[in-house]
């Protein structure tokens, strides 16, 4: 199961900035029922082809899914290793979403424009044969040639199956073309092989909305599409709507205002605070140390004065998620050469957390035992010794403005203390001290008029040594 998408508009290796994926290395990635790779059989100045290949895990794809069972041979014996169907959609999706947002951050001006395509799928299933196949591309500006492939060469009496070989060329913008074949490769079969619930209606008009109104074959589409007959008709009736109802656009505008000037949560305030210390210290090399999920790393590696970040946390299963929440396979390679992922603890001396410009510990210090403070200090202001560290953890003051906390409560269970203001104040005092930092404190959240704001952050920067004395001076 494969499709290639091949530009021959010079220089046509800039397809590989704008399907975000190198012509020199194979991009493989799990897609759930089995591996996905996306290669280059050519790559040259006037010829450049990527080709998305899926291995179908066949036992993957027999296990029954919602608790729905198949009677009969149907899940163990069928053509979806073989031909083009909502799998390879899937895939798609999967492989090419960056692509078919229409991002491209290495070569912004490239998405924009046409480029001479053509897209090959060697097996594709057509319900209705011919006619439904230049139906379906040949409004949207492509030249359709096809081959009916025969039930069995050996027996030509038996006729042709109800697949086809595929090419379509034409002139368009890759990130098009792309949401054409991901939209119209499960109406060609008109069998989808997943669960549809109301979100695929959604999706359906992300990736159709800019051509599937005006399509002459909307409503056949969108029956396929989402196969039950109440979700194809709100469709159409949505897609009806596009332009014509400025009332709704309007109320639809008043809504998003207004959850904009919603409250955010603290989590998101601190993460945008640590970013802005980040920013205003200069960027650079960033370590996020204790990186848990991955949310702050998410905003690091999107921010355009870092020039790399690490994530190191003790948790395996942390990183797991980060990498999850990350979504690397989804990233522009330059980006994702950006980003990298480290097992350690920050009790321990590691020097690949050396040379950084700015190290990050959000929410992290009050999970270690007290007595390992001054070991931690070390770790990090001895022996990474950044250039600036952004340090956050909260303000146990606040507490008792958390319903069934109280003042000597601790917000999570493995939380080993809290400080006060004047106890991370006097802890900060220690490590300018001992370390050579100065530190600025400020608060994150809202703060209430007697107990200070819920988060407390510091920003510790080093202070530049002193020149060595000039032996010449004392001549």
């Amino acid at each position: 199961m494969l499709v290639s998408l091949t530009s021959t508009t010079p220089d046509a290796t800039d397809l590989g900035f704008l399907l975000h994926k190198h012509p020199d290395r194979v991009r493989s990635v799990d897609v759930g029922f089995g591996r996905a790779h996306v290669f280059y059989p050519q790559a040259s100045p006037q010829r450049c082809t990527a080709t998305l290949f899926v291995e179908v895990d066949p036992i993957a794809l027999s296990r029954p899914q919602h608790g729905r069972r198949s009677s009969g041979l149907e899940p163990y014996v069928n053509d979806r290793p073989y031909a083009a169907s909502s799998l390879l959609s899937v895939a798609l999706g999967r492989l090419y979403r960056t692509a078919m947002s229409g991002t491209c951050e290495a070569r912004p001006e490239l998405v924009e424009q046409p480029l001479d395509l053509e897209v090959d799928l060697p097996v594709v299933p057509v319900r209705g044969g011919e006619p439904v196949l230049r139906r379906l591309f040949e409004p949207l500006g492509y030249e359709v040639e096809f081959a009916p492939i025969a039930l069995d060469e050996r027996f030509p009496a038996w006729g042709d199956s109800r697949y086809f070989s595929v090419r379509l060329s034409g002139r368009h913008r890759v990130r098009h073309t792309l949401e054409h074949l991901f939209v119209l490769l499960p109406v060609l079969d008109d069998r989808k092989h997943y669960w549809i619930d109301q979100n695929e209606i959604d999706k359906l008009l992300r990736r159709g909305g800019d051509w599937l109104g005006s399509h002459p074959e909307s409503e056949l589409i969108s029956r396929r599409y989402l196969r039950f007959g109440q979700f194809a008709r709100e469709a159409l009736s949505r897609l009806a709507d596009v332009g014509e109802d400025t009332d709704s656009l309007d109320e639809q505008q008043d809504e998003i205002e207004q959850a904009a000037e919603r409250p955010i949560s603290l989590r998101e305030q601190r993460l945008a605070s640590v970013l802005a210390a980040v920013r205003a210290v200069g960027g650079g090399r960033v370590v996020d140390l204790g990186c848990g999920e991955g949310r702050l790393l998410q905003r690091l590696v999107c921010e355009p004065s870092v020039t790399e970040v690490l994530g190191v946390d003790v948790s395996v299963g942390a990183l797991e998620r980060a990498e999850r929440h990350l979504l690397p396979d989804e990233m522009s390679e330059r980006r994702r050469e950006r980003i990298s992922l480290l097992q350690g603890a920050l009790t321990y001396t590691d020097d690949r957390l050396c040379g950084f410009d700015v190290a990050t510990v959000v929410e992290v210090i009050e999970h270690i035992d007290s007595e390992r403070l001054d070991v931690f200090a070390d770790v990090v202001f001895g022996h990474a010794a950044p250039t600036s560290v952004v340090l956050t953890t909260p303000n146990r003051e606040y507490n008792v403005n958390f319903e069934n906390l109280g003042p000597t409560g601790l917000r999570h269970g493995d939380h080993r203390f809290e400080w006060t203001r004047d106890e991370f104040a006097a802890w900060a005092q220690g490590i300018e001290e001992r370390f050579g930092y100065s530190f600025e404190i400020s608060g994150i959240g809202h703060p209430d008029p007697v107990c200070g704001p819920p988060t407390q952050m510091a920003v510790f920067r080093r202070r530049a040594e002193p020149d060595a004395p000039n032996p010449m001076s004392q001549i």
